[in-house]
């Protein structure tokens, strides 16, 4: 059984304080607008935006906890966070509307419910779906600017379906992996589908596994481009999945191609 990818720490799961309630809340919003998931001294933030909407309704700063990191110009339809508010405050079915009240029309709130004490919506969680967009014709569509990769050159189908197929499994993924600064405890993942589907010129590839290093569903992506544009062939694929010490992949795909589709929990 492989590694988990990351462990909590000590007082991760610890429950509300008292007169307060979890919320867990599933955000979509739209990542050109903003630089990122995570708070930043600019404030201009999905993580922020949010504190910003609770803090008004609760009296106070309340800190919310994502299921995870999303770069800047990467969107969301199924992101997870939690948060402790005041339960006296605002009645539970009263939550939704007001935080959508306060927050900017690029980020919505589709549900708002209550969690147990325990739940945790980085720790808790057990794997994530992301799709990556690709319009692969020699003009672009305008209505896919920001949502999909331009890429004017075909892609070859059966190698790109073989490609993928090479990547799903349990695997050292550092050759996929971008440096935020700290080494990860381990690089081994799990990818349990790669799943393709064309419609006319757009390719959405659908990403779905136990987790994911930072830009690794971006890096996977530009290597899986270059492998079916005949750049490289599928050797060099197989080397840097199985050669995890030696060279990475410096091929990645822009943000705006990328969204958070789902985080899985166990039942």
């Amino acid at each position: 059984m492989p590694p988990r990818p990351d462990m909590p720490p000590s007082g991760a799961h610890a429950p509300p304080p008292p007169g307060c309630l979890r919320l867990r809340l599933l955000i979509a919003y739209d990542g050109c607008a903003f630089e990122g998931w995570q708070s930043q001294p600019s404030g201009n933030t999905v993580q922020d935006v949010l504190e910003r909407a609770v803090a008004t309704l609760a009296g106070h700063r309340c800190p919310v906890h994502g299921s995870g990191r999303t770069d800047a110009g990467v969107h969301a339809a199924g992101q997870v966070a939690h948060v402790d508010v005041p339960s006296a405050r605002l009645h539970l079915n009263a939550w939704l509307g007001a935080l959508n009240g306060h927050l900017p029309r690029t980020v919505r709130v589709l549900r708002a419910q209550r969690a147990s004490g325990k739940f945790h919506a980085r720790f808790s969680a057990s794997g994530k779906v992301y799709t990556y967009r690709l319009w692969c014709h020699r003009v672009m569509d305008p209505m896919e600017i920001g949502r999909a990769w331009h890429v004017p050159t075909p892609l070859d189908p059966t190698i790109l379906r073989s490609a993928a197929a090479m990547l799903c499994g349990t695997h050292d993924f550092a050759a996929f992996a971008a440096n935020r600064g700290k080494p990860e405890e381990s690089t081994v993942r799990t990818i349990h589908e790669i799943a393709l589907k064309k419609t006319g010129p757009l390719w959405t590839l659908k990403f779905e596994g136990n987790g994911f290093l930072y830009r690794m569903v971006r890096l996977l992506t530009g290597s899986l481009v270059r492998v079916a544009q005949g750049k490289a062939d599928q050797a060099w694929l197989e080397a840097l999945l199985h050669k995890p010490g030696g060279a990475r992949t410096s091929y990645c795909a822009p943000a705006e191609g990328l969204s958070l589709k789902r985080v899985l929990y166990r039942r």
